[in-house]
């Protein structure tokens, strides 16, 4: 999601040349591990199911290792990676605002009006799961942090890592105990429990009718449901914090300039890794506990911890993969080899949208009806498979035009005018027209 330029008269779409091509690689990484937890969690129906059901498709031993592997490596990891690049493109924008000598809040509003717009369609028309709407709405709140001092960022940022993780689970569960007594907080929970369970079953339903009609009437229903819930303004709380990192790395130039930080990202290295393997580590074993049978989380009180020890745990293995593909991308090799997820990342948007339509195809009802029926070993392949052919279609799209389509869509309406999609020609060394 590419920024405004320097120019000298006005703000414009970043031309190519211009683009800082390990972000771009970057984030088409995020996106890759976004699709897969997407695909994994919702699209196949698995957090939808009943317990005994999504047990059942993960009991085979190679079942039970990817889905370890999944938790471990994958999930909230790449949308933790994709928050914090849009807060890194939001400083990016902000320097080359300084630079022309204007405002970013012109420009960078109408961009997430345009990118809301994008949003809400793509969360009523196609699928409950957007995050672009999130994304827009948060992204105004970055502006109120954009003069704010460092100090003042990192504060935000531990109250959304540590304080809010620790805090509301924290009242959540003793509140009721303290106002109520433990065994009427323990039978609000079964029944806040239920609800879920049922709300999730209708929208499971719904997902597998032949009626597209009938799989969108679900979607909005349980939309109505999710919107206003307290664990999604939490989520929002911690994409916040993700948002603040961004732009504390960006004004710091921490990936601008990767060379002149490379002591930093070493370090980075090693505490991203071993916060990731303590906290993913907690949550994987306590997953393990609690699909065995050995554990109760409604009567183990220390519960309440787990949600900040895995928060660590997402931010810190999110940002051992920043720093490894940092580190990685100043080596020849490497870059050529990491450099075919660029094209993606270029068209980021364009591929989110796409890898939504193209799921929904594949797993609800009214298409091939995949849904709730896929072991995770075999949605992860077919994810992988999936992806796999976004990136030649990627490298094919920007080797003919500028932008993909949804990206041209979003500079064309931020800037009120039909931006140029095809790329310009120019006369070859041989005098024969080449693609520029």
């Amino acid at each position: 999601m590419s920024d405004s330029v320097p120019s000298a008269s006005s703000a414009r779409p970043v031309d190519a040349s211009e683009r800082l091509p390990l972000l771009d690689v970057l984030r088409g990484f995020a996106l890759w591990g976004v699709f897969v937890s997407n695909s994994f969690a919702w699209f196949s129906g698995r957090v939808l199911m009943p317990r005994e059901q999504a047990q059942a498709l993960a009991a085979p031993p190679f079942e039970a290792a990817v889905t370890a592997l999944y938790h471990f490596f994958v999930n909230q990891k790449f949308v933790t990676l994709f928050a914090f690049l849009f807060g890194l493109g939001f400083s990016i924008q902000l320097k080359r605002a300084e630079g022309r000598g204007a405002s970013v809040v012109p420009v960078y509003s109408r961009r997430l009006l345009v990118l809301l717009g994008i949003g809400v369609v793509h969360l009523t028309a196609l699928w409950a799961g957007d995050v672009l709407s999130t994304y827009a709405l948060l992204g105004f709140a970055l502006l109120l942090f954009r003069d704010r001092s460092d100090r003042t960022l990192w504060m935000w940022v531990g109250l959304s890592v540590v304080v809010v993780p620790l805090l509301v689970p924290a009242l959540l569960h003793f509140g009721p105990i303290l106002l109520h007594g433990a065994q009427a907080a323990a039978d609000a929970a079964k029944a806040t429990e239920a609800m879920e369970a049922q709300t999730r079953g209708q929208l499971l339903l719904g997902l597998k009718s032949d009626s597209l009609w009938t799989t969108q009437a679900a979607n909005a229903h349980f939309l109505q449901y999710m919107l206003p819930t307290l664990k999604r303004l939490l989520w929002m709380i911690f994409i916040l914090g993700r948002f603040l990192l961004g732009l504390l790395a960006g004004r710091h130039l921490l990936l601008q300039d990767v060379e002149r930080h490379r002591a930093w990202h070493r370090k980075l290295l090693g505490w991203g890794l071993v916060l990731g393997v303590l906290g993913n580590g907690a949550g994987v074993v306590v997953q393990h506990l609690r699909l065995a049978g050995l554990l109760d989380p409604s009567k183990a009180h220390w519960m309440f911890t787990l949600s900040a020890i895995q928060e660590l745990g997402y931010l810190g293995l999110a940002a051992f993969y920043v720093a490894a593909f940092a580190l990685l991308f100043q080596k020849e090799r490497w870059r050529r080899w990491l450099g075919v997820l660029a094209p993606v990342g270029r068209m980021a948007l364009t591929n989110y949208l796409l890898q939504t339509v193209v799921s929904l195809c594949l797993y609800d009802g009214w298409g091939l009806g995949l849904v709730g029926k896929l072991t995770p070993s075999a949605c992860v392949a077919l994810t992988m498979g999936v992806f796999a052919l976004q990136i030649p279609f990627s490298h094919a799209w920007l080797s003919r035009f500028r932008f993909g389509p949804a990206e041209w869509l979003w500079r064309s309406l931020t800037y009120g005018q039909r931006q140029p999609m095809r790329l310009a020609l120019k006369p070859s060394p041989a005098g024969v027209p080449d693609v520029q």
